[in-house]
């Protein structure tokens, strides 16, 4: 994989071919959030949406954890790097952006997690596609039992991604969550043994990537720009944006890979 310079201290960013690695990169705090690992993962999404050639992102944490929370200590400190502070400076709410509240990527993002996902952990989860958790995984929204707040999002993303009840389990209990219960619950697509997470993650990217990529971005823009909306005009804004993807180069190339039974090569046009 290719190191990319948008890299930060805390958040390494990878890339081989159309994928993007995003590893949350401070495993001596389990990758609790900072201002530094901030700034890198806004970079990293605001560079999965600019690429032409990247289809999808993997997040993932080092070390075998992923994310355990904020560090608010750390997130209210510039970066120790004087360029990531310099890029903290030209990035509006890079918190936010960086923690997936504002401004999703337009390509769909696969998340592997292993060890703990808590708190801002979950968070991050919550505002990612697909999701790849390790049998011993904990996950869970901890703020309501701290007498805090989840303010990435959850309070109102995980009632329309899951069950009424579940959602409110999780985040008026602040209890932890294994990651067989979050697969009941609808909360996580694959559980895995230990260690594979990232490895099944990015089998997934792959297939993802293979997919036509104008319909991929258009499949998760139709379902972001349609919440709320009453079907007849959810409907109107699938048809805005699906008819351009049928007429489209792509959607030629593959109809003739099926017929021709070969692989399809899509160009994103």
């Amino acid at each position: 994989m290719e190191l990319l310079p948008i890299s930060t201290p805390h958040c390494r960013v990878e890339r081989d071919g159309h994928v993007v690695v995003v590893t949350m990169n401070r495993p001596e705090a389990r990758n609790a959030l900072s201002s530094d690992m901030l700034v890198g993962l806004a970079s990293a999404w605001a560079y999965v949406s600019a690429e032409h050639d990247v289809r999808v992102a993997v997040l993932t944490g080092a070390a075998g954890t992923f994310c355990a929370g904020a560090d608010l200590k750390a997130m209210g400190q510039p970066s120790a790097d004087p360029d990531v502070q310099a890029r903290a400076a030209r990035i509006p709410n890079f918190h936010w952006k960086g923690l997936l509240r504002e401004e999703l990527p337009t390509k769909p993002i696969v998340c592997a997690v292993e060890g703990y996902a808590v708190a801002g952990g979950t968070e991050l989860l919550v505002g990612t596609d697909l999701r790849i958790v390790a049998e011993s995984a904990t996950l869970g929204l901890f703020e309501a039992k701290r007498a805090l707040f989840p303010m990435g999002g959850s309070a109102v993303r995980l009632p329309r991604q899951i069950p009424y009840c579940h959602a409110m389990d999780l985040l008026l209990t602040g209890r932890a969550v294994t990651a067989a219960e979050a697969l009941s619950m609808g909360l996580v697509n694959r559980v895995v043994p230990d260690g594979r997470a990232l490895t099944v993650a990015l089998e997934v990217a792959v297939d993802v990537a293979a997919s036509g990529p104008l319909a991929v971005q258009a499949i998760l823009r139709t379902y972001r720009d349609t919440l709320g909306l009453p079907e007849p005009e959810a409907l109107k804004v699938s048809d805005e944006l699906g008819w351009p993807v049928i007429g489209s180069a792509d959607a030629r190339e593959g109809t003739r890979a099926f017929k021709e039974k070969r692989p399809a090569t899509y160009e994103g046009r």
